[in-house]
């Protein structure tokens, strides 16, 4: 029963995490536009969006590892957390980045068009920066893992030499 939780819990984490995001891209191009543009925009931006979305989920199935020391005693999470939570923002933010001047169009009112013009044009490179961030939160989230298990080898080995 343990084992299964310690398997469920970082893959419930890294599938809501994945949700999440998709949810968000799909739900905004397709409140700005329809759900069919949802779809063509998806499959046109699909070399990054793609691999946005998934890594957003690796990082969260990792943080849910080091939060709750599933394999591994973590001593120190790091920033890990921030991490996750600032890539995650940066992902979200190039995923509305994408889509802001379809919300330009649906609501000028606001005074968003010079804004989504904006972001409209840079959108790939904030796509960029959104998973060069997620990137590097997988990298530092690993790098803790790494380190805090071979701390924990180190203390076995320690204490198997004592016996």
């Amino acid at each position: 029963m343990i084992r299964t939780k310690r398997i469920l819990w970082p893959i419930g984490a890294g599938v809501m995490g994945t949700a999440f995001l998709t949810a968000v891209y799909f739900g905004l191009v397709s409140w700005a536009e329809s759900p069919q543009h949802a779809l063509e925009l998806f499959w046109e931006d699909r070399w990054i969006v793609f691999p946005i979305i998934l890594g957003f989920g690796v990082q969260a199935a990792l943080y849910i590892i080091l939060k709750k020391r599933l394999f591994i005693p973590v001593a120190n999470t790091g920033a890990s957390g921030a991490l996750t939570g600032a890539s995650g923002g940066m992902s979200t933010a190039a995923m509305v980045a994408c889509c802001a001047h379809h919300v330009a169009d649906v609501l000028p009112i606001l005074g968003l068009t010079a804004a989504a013009t904006f972001l409209a044009e840079y959108r790939t490179a904030f796509m960029l920066v959104g998973l060069g961030m997620t990137l590097l939160g997988i990298g530092f989230m690993l790098v803790i893992l790494f380190k805090e298990r071979r701390k924990a080898l180190q203390m076995f080995s320690l204490t198997t030499e004592a016996v």
